[in-house]
């Protein structure tokens, strides 16, 4: 081989060993032994949300702070040459919202001196997908369970009901206050259960406007709104029309809107907000197009000992709450087969609703 052959093949070499770095979906930063950046690919700059021009010849600790990456270990790399992983670290950037990534660091050398590779993938939308997940197939367990235990109890009760009705026609007026104490409450656990069963017919599906539910919703709310709490409406008219069912999904956006009402201040807001979302994952299906329905409250926020298990029958952040709203809700929007999830925080609570939108109209 030719010396002209050797150096086309080293330019041929550097050409695609750029270029591919420049592909990558990992995003790629290089350090060099002051831990200044030198490189970072275009994946990079969209982790950081900084372009190349704003990132280069700046020490990496200015622009981002991950708890398993300090200047000590990152030294010491550069020392023994000894690489590192770590696994769902939290990556704080400045300027933009803390991420979940996969860190990996390497030691190299570029023109004879030793520099670092940092490679980060983003996992929050695994993390989300697998969380989402693990919460659906809970919260169907729990139902289950409860339904079961549900039909249970119901059984018996229709037979002390029965046997009280009976007896009721053999005593005396006196003695029949008893009697009707007793079918009293099993109309009252009855009733319990029932909702505790929760909606069991299907939905009846049309083609509708999402808004004319959304509008119903904030005038139903009027009505039931003694702390004057002020409804927002924020909504996009470019949504199409899709296949619902009206009666079912003004219930689930009612009890949410609902709850909220009775948690937060007067001082407070409620917003109906409705968005196109794309490729969203819904059952661990992606979903091309949906409807996104945003309930968002600036109240205190749900306790976080609640969050993961909010959707569960009987479980409330209130007092005198039953824990069933949401519970209802969650079972009408998967007759839906959509999905019902909630992002909560001190100031801001948000409840997330995504309708399929399918080439027929229908989901």
């Amino acid at each position: 081989m030719t010396i002209r052959d050797r150096q086309e093949l080293l330019s041929i070499k550097e050409k695609y060993q750029h270029q591919l770095a420049n592909q990558l979906v990992t995003a790629v930063l290089v350090l060099d032994d002051s831990l200044t950046i030198q490189y970072l690919n275009p994946a990079a700059e969209a982790l950081l949300s900084k372009s190349f021009n704003r990132t280069i010849g700046k020490n990496f600790f200015d622009i981002a702070y991950a708890s398993s990456i300090s200047s000590e270990r990152l030294q010491q790399l550069l020392i023994t040459g000894q690489e590192f992983s770590d696994a769902d670290v939290r990556l704080d950037v400045k300027e933009i919202k803390p991420m979940s990534v996969e860190i990996t660091a390497s030691y190299v050398e570029f023109d004879k001196a030793p520099h670092v590779l940092l490679e980060f993938k983003q996992i929050d939308k695994q993390k989300q997908i697998s969380a989402e997940a693990f919460q659906q197939q809970q919260w169907e367990n729990a139902r289950d369970l409860i339904r079961g235990l549900a039909h249970e109890i119901k059984n018996p009760l229709g037979g002390l009901r029965g046997a009280a009705q009976l007896l009721n026609k053999e005593l005396n007026d006196t003695q029949k206050e008893y009697t009707a104490m007793i079918i009293e409450q099993s109309d009252r656990l009855t009733n319990l259960v029932d909702r505790l069963l929760g909606p069991n017919q299907l939905p009846n599906m049309s083609v509708q406007n999402i808004h004319l539910v959304l509008e119903k919703v904030s005038q139903l709310t009027s009505f039931n709104n003694p702390k004057g709490i002020k409804i927002c409406r924020d909504y996009d008219p470019s949504i199409p029309e899709i296949c619902f069912d009206e009666e079912k999904l003004q219930q689930a956006v009612l009890n949410i809107v609902s709850n909220a009402i009775q948690v937060i201040d007067a001082d407070d807001t409620v917003t109906l907000k409705t968005r196109i979302a794309s490729n969203q994952t819904i059952n661990n299906q992606l979903v091309k197009m949906c409807v996104r329905i945003s309930i968002i409250d600036t109240g205190p926020g749900i306790p976080p000992n609640i969050q993961d298990t909010l959707f569960y029958p009987m479980v409330s952040g209130r007092a005198n709450g039953t824990g069933l709203g949401l519970s209802i809700s969650q079972t009408l929007i998967n007759q839906h087969s959509g999905k019902l999830s909630c992002v909560s925080y001190p100031g801001h609570t948000e409840f997330i609703i995504l309708l399929p939108i399918s080439e027929e109209g229908s989901p």
